[in-house]
């Protein structure tokens, strides 16, 4: 039988790491998991062969064949999670629902994601373990509040939550999309005008200056010509035009690695205008996460995990890093958060208050609202 090492946070936050024995990836997941840990890598051992000189060999193991389908609409994931909710509400079984929804679904990935699910459910798996399988169907924030909602039996509230929240995320998306398209057209307009005006107006005034023989023009006048030839006759307007094109290839470039990512999530903080929306989209986006996920249940230390895994923004990723290492050395959530400056006072104030009441959820909750508005 293969031999599995995984890497995994036990009750209290620690690391711990070990090998067990399993046929299948999944097995040795779920074997990890009845320790009492929550794993965050599996990795099959290589297998050995034996050569004729009576050593054992190191060979690569084959890869465990896995079904896996690709991304879903987030539009009809919520859809789907909302309709298992009432249904589980409604006291169906499980695969029965699952069977319902697979069946009025309309051809497509969510589709197969589904019936691959019942499958796996009726084959003795849990539904989180079923949607762990699908990683880029169901992402790790999804399928842990299905596990906490199964653990404490409590599914179809899980659900239903799972599904405002996904509800939510969509409406603060179509916010920032809104709230970004005016600063954004503005700008696209202002480079297209001076373009104009460089390439077409000033050449016109610097022939009838030329044509009235006046040659002791101002310097600000003389500095306006020189760009306005540079513009027409050095191709200045490609260059000025070009310039956003080189600034995404930039970031692009940069963002393949993590110290670049670090560095370019905090410039986007630092622009004028756009930076307050970036900033309040993080802030947004991480409480709510966390806030959802201790609601469901889950460890407050996986739960951050989880959170800087989702946050979309590296300083606000590994702000909450070192906020989930001082929790786990017995602090608690406020200090390190005020100390890694990257919320308003507010926002600490806020929590520390959700703290001494022990509503944490409930205020982190209040906190995106305030943010989502």
């Amino acid at each position: 039988m293969p031999t599995y090492y995984y890497e995994a946070m036990n009750s209290v936050g620690q690391t711990v790491k070990g090998e067990v024995e399993a046929a299948s990836t999944e097995e040795a997941v779920s074997k990890v998991r009845s320790m009492g840990h929550f794993p965050t890598k599996i990795k099959q051992r290589a297998a050995k062969k034996t050569t004729a000189t009576g050593r054992a060999e190191a060979r690569p193991a084959a890869p465990a064949k896995r079904r896996r389908v690709g991304s879903v609409s987030k539009k009809k994931l919520t859809q789907f999670t909302r309709q298992l909710s009432t249904l589980q509400d409604a006291g169906l079984p499980l695969l029965r629902s699952l069977r319902i929804l697979e069946e009025q679904q309309k051809p497509g990935m969510l589709r197969v994601a589904i019936r691959l699910v019942a499958d796996d459910v009726e084959g003795g798996s849990t539904l989180s373990e079923a949607m762990a399988k699908h990683p880029k169907a169901f992402d790790k924030l999804y399928t842990s509040m299905v596990a906490a909602g199964e653990a404490g039996g409590v599914l179809d509230i899980v659900l239903r939550r799972l599904a405002d929240f996904m509800e939510a995320s969509q409406r603060l998306k179509r916010r920032i999309i809104g709230a970004m398209v005016y600063p954004v057209f503005v700008i696209t307009a202002a480079l297209g005008i001076v373009t104009l005006i460089m390439t077409f107006i000033i050449p016109k005034f610097k022939k009838i200056f030329e044509s009235f023989g006046v040659k002791n023009l101002p310097g600000i006048t003389r500095l306006l010509l020189r760009i306005s030839s540079w513009f027409r006759d050095d191709y200045g307007w490609a260059i000025v035009l070009s310039f956003p094109l080189g600034i995404f290839l930039l970031t692009k470039l940069l963002r393949q690695t993590n110290s670049g990512t670090y560095l370019v999530d905090k410039i986007k903080l630092k622009i004028p205008v756009l930076g307050t929306i970036f900033a309040k989209t993080a802030v947004a986006r991480f409480t709510r996460t966390l806030g959802t996920l201790l609601t469901a249940g889950v460890p407050i230390l996986e739960a951050i995990n989880i959170t800087r895994e989702t946050a979309g923004n590296e300083v606000y990723a590994r702000a909450l890093a070192k906020v989930h290492d001082n929790i786990r050395e017995g602090e608690n959530f406020a200090a390190p958060l005020r100390q890694t400056k990257v919320v308003e006072p507010m926002v600490v104030n806020m929590i520390d208050v959700g703290e001494e009441t022990g509503d944490l959820d409930k205020m982190l909750n209040k906190i995106a609202d305030t943010y989502d508005e």
